[in-house]
């Protein structure tokens, strides 16, 4: 047999048998030593005189003693007792050895069907540990003011392998449809001018009085970013602004999230990322403060001071920067937020709201499917069963056919609502005749703009899909709006701020919230989200 070896002094005496099993084989007993006597211990035996007292033993007499023990005992005793040794020392370090082993095959053992089923939803696997946040660089890309970017996204995001394109084959009728390539061409123009492409190609026709609005304002959010990356509300936090901009967010607590969110997504509108554009330090630290968040809290962004509207509005951020970055590092943090969003779900009613899991309301729903289709459009994975359960709520808080919506349910439609529903069901499958969106596009266009720039967001996104004769009047008359009332002076010139009583949520959030929705409103020329263009609005969700 290989590895065997016929020598006695490499058998060990069997163990005896324990209690309740069968017989064994006992080991031999060794015999007494038949060494002979000492002369002296003969003498005294034979001549039958008794020895005389010995001198008491001396520390040569116990050296003498033991060195006689070990010759005494037999070399194969002291053999075996070395090799017990080794074999016991071995045992111990193929156990760790096979339970280390044991670990690691479960880490990275593939799901069973029976837990692809359970969660359809894939979490790439990522590592938690995340660097400090290090000193921002010293040159600076923003015309007098410093580059606040302050993270290397590559400390933040490991590597991980891109994963090829996801294909549906089915559709669920009217509300979903198969996903196309992320780069393909929004208008027609195939390969080559996809999400990033069309936005340069869209800044080309832009009028130039938007282009230099929209510059003052991107300039102005990146002034007002703070050392660790991200933003806030409140711009009496910010280092170069330090309270000189009026109206900061009036709610006590400020909700980092959301306001790093909001900044970074004018940015992006433009076509700038990480990557491309003179802004890339500011939305590196934009995305690696978002991107810490997710990854220190399984997916969720908010703290204590947030709630699911700032989730949404990370989740359509990191979504977009990734789709036109192509930086597969963000695919596996923006998953995760796209899990937590689906998680967070209301299991009856389809909705969200502020907490996960609670009834939800049109608000919150509609920043909730804006990032849903985001991810979407960039082929990251959404639950087909939480589509329909929104398409559920949704039908729960309309009427008119779908030409009004309420917040928590049908009753009380508003015109910023009914944007809201009515911009869902375009991203949801309705197409650009359906009886009720007509309707409710109709009667947006008979209302005009407003002063309320949370309404003006989506209803111009309404228009700007349906196009016509609405749209040329609406925009007209919105460009005109936002170019007269846009700060031009000290340090909030490039700003813009709503009213104290106006709109939904300029207020609490403030002049960096309303600088966000204004400036995204003039980036429509730029198709400024993946879910506004063309493609997104005719293209719906995968089954």
């Amino acid at each position: 047999m290989a590895g065997h070896v016929d020598s006695d002094i490499f058998r060990i005496p069997p163990r005896p048998p324990r209690k309740g099993h069968g017989p064994t084989r006992q080991p031999a007993i060794p015999k007494p030593s038949r060494r002979p006597l000492p002369r002296t211990a003969k003498a005294s035996a034979s001549s039958g005189v008794r020895p005389s007292p010995q001198a008491p033993a001396t520390d040569e007499d116990f050296r003498s003693a033991r060195r006689s023990m070990f010759r005494d005992v037999p070399a194969w005793a002291v053999s075996a007792l070395v090799h017990i040794v080794a074999i016991l020392m071995m045992a111990l370090f193929v156990s760790e050895t096979a339970t280390l082993i044991e670990k690691l095959t479960f880490i990275a053992a593939p799901p069973s069907e029976e837990e692809i089923e359970d969660d359809p939803i894939k979490i790439p696997e990522m590592d938690d540990a995340l660097p400090e946040i290090v000193e921002p660089v010293a040159e600076s890309t923003v015309p007098d003011g410093p580059v606040l970017g302050p993270l290397d996204l590559g400390e933040v995001i490991p590597d991980i392998p891109p994963s090829p394109p996801i294909e549906f084959d089915d559709e669920f009728g009217e509300q979903t449809a198969p996903a196309s390539g992320m780069l393909d061409g929004l208008d027609g123009g195939g390969p080559g001018t996809g999400l990033l492409d069309s936005r340069t190609i869209g800044r080309q026709r832009a009028p130039p009085m938007c282009e230099q609005a929209i510059d003052g304002s991107l300039k102005w959010i990146a002034l007002h970013q703070l050392p660790d990356g991200g933003w806030s509300f409140d711009l009496t936090a910010c280092p170069s602004c330090m309270g000189q901009c009026s109206h900061s967010g009036t709610s006590k607590k400020d909700d980092r999230a959301g306001a790093t969110a909001m900044a970074m997504l004018p940015f992006l509108g433009r076509g700038y990322t990480h990557r491309e554009g003179p802004y890339q330090k500011q939305v590196e630290g934009g995305v690696a403060f978002l991107v810490q968040q997710a990854m220190q809290n399984k997916g969720k962004v908010y703290g204590p001071s947030g709630s699911l509207y700032s989730q949404g509005l990370a989740g359509i951020a990191l979504s977009e920067c990734y789709a036109m970055s192509q930086d597969q590092r963000l695919a596996a943090p923006t998953q995760l937020v796209l899990n937590f969003i689906m998680d967070a779900q209301d299991p009856q009613g389809g909705g969200w709201r502020y907490t996960p899991r609670q009834p939800g309301d049109t608000s919150a729903v509609g920043w909730q499917i804006m990032a849903l289709k985001s991810g979407n459009l960039a082929y990251l994975d959404v639950n087909p069963l939480t589509i329909k359960k929104a398409v559920e709520f949704l039908d729960s808080v309309q009427s008119d056919y779908g030409a009004a919506y309420g917040y928590l349910d049908a009753s009380n439609p508003t015109l910023a609502r009914s944007s809201v529903g009515l911009l869902c069901r375009m991203y949801l499958g309705w197409k650009k005749d359906h009886e009720g969106l007509q309707e409710g596009a109709r009667r947006i266009a008979q209302a005009g703009p407003s002063k309320d720039l949370y309404y003006d967001y989506y209803a111009t996104q309404i228009m700007h899909h349906l196009e016509g004769e609405r749209w040329v009047a609406w925009n007209a008359t919105m460009t005109k709006m936002l170019l007269e009332s846009q700060a031009t002076k000290d340090h909030e010139a490039g700003s813009w701020y709503a009213g104290v009583d106006v709109g939904h949520g300029a207020h609490a959030a403030g002049r960096l919230y309303c600088t966000s929705l204004a400036t995204m409103i003039l980036e429509v020329y730029y198709r400024h989200l993946p879910i506004y263009g063309t493609q997104s609005v005719d293209e719906e969700f995968p089954e």
